[in-house]
Order: structure tokens, then C-alpha cells, then sequence
């Protein structure tokens, strides 16, 4: 008989992340952070390349963007902080360390706030310390048919942080949304491209299940190889459900890390879990410990960008939207500003929900539809105004601009495309007659309705006289040339 059922234990998640971030060089070396397109082992020096003599210098810029991360994420500076030798080797680790933070991190003691299941969570990050990235091995089939693995160490020493948060999670759901709350954190203050696909961003998870009585934890175990959302919380999900039923049957859950299995959707175990011990960590001698003073935490502050829950509620409450409106249109910084710009300095209630619904209903769908990356808007401010103006100014029906979006080439205003596609407002009242005339021929039923007292039918009459005129009659002036032509029947 089981000792439990799976259904009597409790989850804890623990998510260390680690991000690439944005500066123009690397850590502890001058060679450019760009590695992505550039040719193996081109973006490198003695440093990066761990030769034996070179010395490191440390880049303030770096540590700038972690101090701004930490106090995104309410976290705390310390004064005084180090840098630590973390022992381990392996083929894409050329000195055979890396440079990390052990004991004296940069940041320590915040909390995330994040949105899950339409409640806001908070969850506690630990710290946030500086590190450099390892280079990338590239495993391929030689002409001989035997594997080969290269190394390229363009990307060692990039500069990256990692974000170690507390184990306050309970769900792989919860898990999910606190790395999207994170990821537009980084983005929004610059931090880091936050990329997943790219490697920019890249998660760890630790996860354990224990029974709800106390009477059996299990081990934490650590999951890696996961590249996207999606697997992260498959990944869990799988995890959680294992763990519980091994538990749940008298079983233990050995302490190791796991991969995830992408195309089996599995965890598979790979090592047994380091422990800190095992990393050999002392003080890197080759570079003094930091010290950082109120002042330059307050300088980082002061320039930090608008961070995006407070934007949420700025947008609410500055331009009337709701909040789903409010918190789409936030979701990106870039999207936040192209709002903005669009709405200009002084715009009025109704003109800030007008661009808010041509954004978010038809210019994110014209984005999906073209594969725009997410942070990419269809049209300029100045095309996305000249609509909106296109259309308050009776010059281009709303249905018809609608059918003029995808039309448009590139730079064309709105204006001009509607003209170009014969999809300016008509203002012809015989042409509106002769549609509105047809319509009633073709629908007598709803004329009868109208004419005996349901007035509502009126709205299929209007509908329909436009699709005559291809979009280009203004609804008052049909619903006005048919009110006088039933009144006249």
C-alpha cells in the first residue's frame, strides 16, 4: 500500500536564472560581447582565452547592470562585495574556472511580484551576483562519420548575471509566469535581450515535493536544458508528477540534476547534485573586491527606465484604459513607447482608447500575420496616426481602413493607400441612395420588421448597404438615407 496518495504532497520551485547582458565588451576583457553571427574564435583574446599571465580588469558597465537589475528587484547593495574563483573544468571552460560571486554577492534580499491565475504573487530573490558566460560547443558528424565536438569560445567571458530566487513557487504554472514577470523586467530596464533562443536567457530549476503533514521531503533536484516557457513548465509538470509518485509508493527521490528531454518530454538524470564544496570556491586573486557606494546606487537609480507594473497602472490611470488593455500595451517597452508617441503630449480621453483598440486588435494581428518580432509594430507612429486621423475626420471608414491595413506597403500612409485602393469615404448621396435602394429590394423582411415597430432591424439594413458600397459609405449618412427612404415606402 502507498504511504500517500500523489495528491497529499505540496510542490516547492526554485528558479535560478541566468541572463547575458547588454554591454558592448566583455567581463574582464575588451573583445566585443557581439558574438552571435561572428566567426568561432574571431571575438577573442588572451583573457577570454584563459592564457596563462593574462590579467582580468573588471567591466564597470557590467556591474552597473547588475546593481540596476537588484534594484528592480528590490533587492539591497552592500558596500562591499568580491569576486570568487568557481573550480570546474570542462572543454568550453578554458582557465578552467569561471569568475563568479560566492559568499559577497553584489545584491541580495529582493522580491518579484508577478502576476499568476489572476492573483499577484510575490516571490523572494536571494541574490544577484555577476559571473562570466563559458564558450559553446558545437557537436557535429565529421566526414568520416565520427562525432566531433569544437569548441568556440567567442561567447567565453561574455558578461552574464545570474538571479537565484527563493523557493516560493508551488506550481509549474506559477514557475512560468514569474520568468515572463522577470524576462520583461530585464528588457524593459535594458538588462539583458532576455532572448531564451539565443541563450541570453537561460533557466535552472530546482524542485521538490513534500507531503502536506511534514512526514516525508523529498531531495531537490535539479532540472537544466530548457529553452523556452513552455518547457520550462513541461518540464516541471513532469517532474512534480514523478516525484509524487515515486514518494506516494515508498520510494526516495535521489539529490541530482536531470535534463529535460524535449522531443520525449522526460526528465533524464545526468549527475548527481554539486554541492558548493565541490567547486572549490576562494577569492579571485587577480582582482580587488568592489566596493559600491551610495552614491553610484543612487546614480544607477535615478537613471533607471519606468518599470513595467508601474507603467501598467500609469496607462490605467493617465489614459482611461482597462487593465487588460493597460497591461497588453505594456508588455514590451518598445510597444509602450510606440503607444505613447502615437498618443502625443496632449491627447484627448477618446483618442487614447482609439489607438489603444487599433493596437491592440488589429496592428498585433498584422504583426503576427507578417512574423514580426514581438517588439516590431506594422506601422510607423506617423502611418498609425495618419489613420487614426483618416478615420475621426470621415475620410476613411472604420471597415474600410480595416480592409486597407494589409495593403499597405511599406512607408505608404494611410491615406494615400486608401486612395490608391479606391477606399476613400464615399460621399456621393446618389450612389448611397442607389445602395441603400438595393439593400431593401434584396432584404424585405427586415424592411417589414422596421416598419412594424422593431427598429433594431435597421442594424442589418445599415451593415448591408455598406458591403455595397465595398466599406466606403459612413454609417450616419446610410443610416440617415435609409431612415428617409422607410419613412417614404
Amino acid at each position: 500500500m502507498p504511504a500517500t496518495t500523489a495528491t497529499d504532497f505540496e510542490t516547492i520551485i526554485g528558479l535560478e536564472v541566468h541572463a547575458q547582458l547588454l554591454t558592448r565588451s566583455k567581463m574582464y576583457c575588451g573583445c566585443s560581447a557581439a558574438y552571435a553571427d561572428a566567426f568561432p574564435n574571431t571575438h577573442v583574446c588572451p583573457v577570454c582565452l584563459g592564457l596563462p599571465g593574462a590579467l582580468p580588469v573588471i567591466n564597470r558597465a557590467a556591474i552597473e547592470v547588475v546593481i540596476r537589475t537588484g534594484l528592480a528587484l528590490n533587492c539591497s547593495t552592500p558596500s562591499y562585495s568580491k569576486l570568487d574563483r568557481k573550480n570546474y573544468v570542462y572543454p568550453d571552460l578554458p582557465k578552467g574556472y569561471q569568475i563568479s560571486q560566492y559568499d559577497l554577492p553584489l545584491c541580495v534580499g529582493g522580491y518579484l511580484e508577478f502576476e499568476s491565475g489572476k492573483e499577484i504573487h510575490r516571490a523572494g530573490i536571494t541574490r544577484v551576483h555577476i559571473e562570466e558566460d563559458t564558450g559553446r560547443l558545437v557537436h557535429r558528424v565529421g566526414s568520416d562519420g565520427i562525432d566531433i565536438s569544437l569548441v568556440d569560445l567567442n561567447r567565453s567571458g561574455v558578461p552574464l548575471m545570474e538571479i537565484v530566487g527563493e523557493p516560493d513557487l508551488h506550481s509549474p504554472e506559477e514557475a512560468r509566469d514569474y520568468l515572463i514577470a522577470l524576462r520583461q523586467i530585464l528588457r524593459y530596464i535594458g538588462a539583458s535581450t532576455g532572448n531564451m533562443e539565443e541563450g541570453a536567457f537561460r533557466c535552472d530549476a530546482n524542485i521538490s515535493v513534500r507531503s502536506t503533514d511534514g512526514t516525508i521531503v523529498g531531495s531537490k533536484v535539479e532540472i537544466k536544458n530548457m529553452n523556452s516557457f513552455r518547457a520550462v513548465e513541461r518540464a516541471l509538470r513532469y517532474e512534480d508528477e514523478r516525484q509524487r509518485d515515486v514518494l506516494a509508493n515508498g520510494g526516495t527521490v535521489p539529490q541530482e540534476t536531470r535534463g529535460w528531454v524535449e522531443a520525449r518530454g522526460i526528465t533524464a538524470s545526468q549527475r548527481t547534485k554539486e554541492r558548493a564544496h565541490d567547486y572549490r570556491y576562494f577569492p579571485e586573486p587577480d582582482l580587488p573586491p568592489l566596493s559600491v557606494s551610495a552614491e553610484l546606487v543612487e546614480s544607477v537609480r535615478s537613471s533607471m527606465a519606468e518599470l513595467p507594473s508601474a507603467r501598467r497602472e500609469r496607462f490605467a490611470a493617465q489614459y482611461g484604459l482597462n487593465r487588460a488593455d493597460a497591461a497588453t500595451l505594456t508588455i514590451d517597452r518598445s510597444i509602450a513607447d510606440y503607444y505613447e508617441n502615437a498618443v502625443g503630449a496632449n491627447p484627448t480621453p477618446e483618442r487614447t482608447r482609439i489607438i489603444s483598440n487599433w493596437i491592440v486588435n488589429d496592428l498585433f494581428a498584422l504583426q503576427r500575420s507578417r512574423g514580426l518580432p514581438d517588439d516590431q509594430m506594422p506601422l510607423s507612429v506617423e502611418q498609425l496616426q495618419d489613420l487614426v486621423e483618416a478615420v475621426e475626420q470621415g475620410e476613411l471608414t472604420a471597415r474600410a481602413a480595416k480592409e486597407m491595413l494589409p495593403q499597405l506597403q511599406d512607408g505608404e500612409m494611410p491615406r494615400a493607400a486608401a486612395a490608391r485602393l479606391n477606399l476613400l469615404s464615399l460621399n456621393d448621396d446618389a450612389a448611397i441612395s442607389v445602395a441603400v435602394q438595393e439593400t431593401m429590394a434584396a432584404f424585405p423582411d427586415a424592411v417589414k420588421d422596421y416598419q412594424n415597430g422593431k427598429t433594431a432591424a435597421i442594424g442589418r439594413l445599415i451593415g448591408e448597404t455598406i458591403r455595397k458600397t465595398g466599406g466606403r459609405a459612413k454609417p450616419d449618412d446610410v443610416r440617415r438615407k435609409l431612415e428617409e427612404a422607410l419613412k417614404a415606402e
